[in-house]
């Protein structure tokens, strides 16, 4: 069967997102006009509303592409694995407005859709940095007792403490010195 109409053009999604980002950052999320986005991105409302029909899936699409910025392939050392992983996350937020983190939490917390979304995909990611987690558990890295979600949390959260509450400066050295203060520092 022969597909109807015209073929997707692959570089509207980049496009649409590079414009919701650009009008988040302007604007918040409050201020999001998916006509401006539309008109950014060079493409008509109706193909836009097409592919993400709210503001609020346009968001969720954004948050995608967004996390996406931050790769995670485990390997075989755990260590390694974490904070290859903290480091990647304080560099993306750093690079982030924490005011754009703030409006996108608020989003979620506001917008159902949004938040289901946001739970969805960091719930996935959560559970393949606890498998990590467990792993050095199991290598002797990080104490029985300790729940390597509550783990994750705290290597995680420092982070989003920083950028939207102190204000303090998110480095690669201050997620090598998260990642040493839950699993000790390395052995010679």
């Amino acid at each position: 069967m022969v597909g109807r109409g015209r073929p997707r053009d692959a570089g509207v999604e980049q496009r649409v997102l590079a414009a919701a980002l650009n009008e988040i950052r302007q604007g918040g999320y409050a201020g999001l006009s998916v006509d401006r986005v539309a008109e950014q991105a060079g493409v008509a409302k109706t193909t836009l509303y097409r592919r993400w029909p709210s503001k609020a899936e346009l968001v969720v699409a954004l948050i995608t592409s967004l996390r996406e910025d931050v790769p995670f392939e485990p390997t075989d050392d755990p260590r390694r694995d974490l904070t290859g992983l903290v480091t990647a996350i304080a560099t993306n937020l750093a690079s982030t407005p924490p005011a754009l983190i703030a409006d996108l939490a608020a989003a979620a917390a506001r917008e159902p859709r949004v938040g289901e979304s946001v739970r969805a995909l960091w719930a996935e990611r959560h559970r393949a940095v606890t498998a990590v987690v467990a792993k050095a558990q199991d290598a002797g890295l990080v104490l029985d007792h300790v729940s390597p979600a509550v783990l994750v949390d705290q290597l995680v959260g420092p982070l989003y403490y920083r950028l939207l509450v102190t204000g303090e400066p998110l480095t690669p050295d201050y997620a090598r010195k998260l990642v040493r203060s839950v699993l000790g520092p390395e052995e010679s």
